[in-house]
């Protein structure tokens, strides 16, 4: 029977499916195993950033020192990616209170030391850079236990990336060169880290890394969606053989579905049928797409010692990035399956353990600088120079009077060239 013939066939050659079967897991597999064999040579190095007492600069400066980061961009081969297992290297940006104290932490590959003090210092000359050590070793790597607690969760965009949060250049209505006159959009966020005490720790952490349009073609994006909200007609699409011949040889057929060859011409052109919040919408992409991007992902962490943990205290960020949200474009909000929320209606008796996992996670991938490899939709979107200005900055005196936020007094200078070395 000829069943019985299929199924000796079968029998005897079914292995060769498996190569068809498995070749997307097995590429995954293997292309993590690479990565992370090639990550573990690359040294890092921590960098903190003490704040001039007077920051005189616009946040505008901060935007030019991370279109200068963008230059660490590489161009990964076939045989880099694949055989050596490398890949675009990040860095991550940190705002960090213990205890009321706030400080700026820049974690980078040390090959691209140079290129971050040097943008900074192009901007920021009297800012200070020292290379200290990681701050999250000082907590015991198997918290949550029975003297700390934690509260975390990453931040994901609530809206495609070709759409813009709210930056800057929004919180102010005209130029304001005075900086007493300027609104500082970290202000707030910095005067709730500065309440913590003793025993408290509030991280905020932004992982970034440079993209081009070859890595992710977010540009693209956002010039199909101002297509579409401007009503600009779609371009035609190329028509198969078969039909271009029967449209040729018999004139006037059109097959089933198509459009009329002609459509009548409106009177009031697209453009002018936009409402308001479209046109925002329409002018806020296409600011968006001319700067350079970035792929980011944004994590928290509220941690304390028992005897003074205050959950009310992880709602402080919540805040700060509420405040950079708008409803109509780009906008942030808590990933739920990061959150350290665990509340199931049918496994309820497996909610303690599952949340006590979540949070050893999260504080293992945020001492790691962890973002996905391989990222599914949410976890990595795309912020500019401009969006990212706006989240790190260094905040002047007056728009930011944060007390736990220490500054110094003078740049320490370098000595004359004419003096004696010995």
């Amino acid at each position: 029977m000829l069943h019985e013939v299929f199924w000796q066939i079968f029998a005897n050659w079914w292995w060769i499916l498996l190569p068809f079967v498995f070749r997307k897991p097995f590429l995954y597999l293997y292309r993590f195993w690479r990565m992370e064999l090639w990550d573990a040579t690359i040294p890092k190095v921590f960098l903190e950033v003490k704040i001039p007492k007077d920051v005189m600069k616009p946040i505008k400066a901060m935007e030019h020192v991370f279109a200068g980061f963008h230059s660490i961009h590489d161009v990964i081969t076939w045989r880099e990616k694949w055989i050596e297992g490398q890949f675009q290297l990040r860095f991550a940006l940190e705002i960090v209170s213990t205890g009321g104290e706030i400080h700026f932490y820049i974690r980078v590959p040390a090959r691209f030391r140079d290129i971050i003090e040097s943008n900074i210092y192009s901007q920021y000359p009297e800012a200070e850079i020292s290379e200290v050590q990681d701050y999250t070793l000082g907590i015991p790597p198997d918290i949550p236990n029975k003297d700390w607690e934690l509260w975390g969760t990453d931040i994901v965009n609530t809206q495609p990336d070709p759409y813009p949060i709210k930056t800057y250049a929004m919180f102010e209505s005209e130029v304001q060169p005075m900086e007493e006159k300027r609104i500082d959009p970290l202000a707030g966020l910095l005067e709730g880290m500065s309440l913590l005490k003793p025993g408290e720790h509030l991280w905020v952490q932004i992982v970034v890394k440079p993209i081009r349009d070859e890595d992710k073609d977010w540009v693209g994006q956002g010039h199909e969606i101002r297509d579409k909200l401007a009503r600009r007609p779609e371009k035609p699409k190329k028509k198969p053989m078969v039909q271009e011949a029967v449209e040729l040889w018999l004139p006037g057929w059109t097959p089933e579905g198509a459009a009329p060859a002609e459509k009548d011409k409106e009177v009031i052109p697209p453009e002018m049928k936009l409402t308001p919040g479209e046109r925002d919408i329409l002018a806020g992409i296409e600011e968006k797409i001319t700067k350079w991007g970035f792929d980011c992902n944004i994590r928290y962490l509220y941690l304390a010692k028992r005897d003074v943990y205050f959950g009310p205290r992880a709602r402080i960020p919540y805040g700060f990035f509420k405040e950079v949200s708008l409803e109509n474009l780009g906008g942030f909000k808590p990933q739920k399956n990061t959150m350290t929320k665990v509340k199931s209606p049918l496994f309820w008796f497996l909610d303690k353990r599952r949340l006590y996992i979540r949070k050893r996670r999260i504080f293992r991938y945020y001492q790691k600088r962890w973002t996905p490899y391989f990222p599914r939709g949410g976890d990595v979107y795309v912020l500019n120079s401009e969006e990212l200005a706006t989240l790190f900055h260094f905040p002047g005196r007056i728009t930011a009077p944060a007390g736990g936020l220490p500054r110094i007094e003078a740049k320490k200078g370098q000595a004359l060239p004419e003096l004696p070395i010995e």
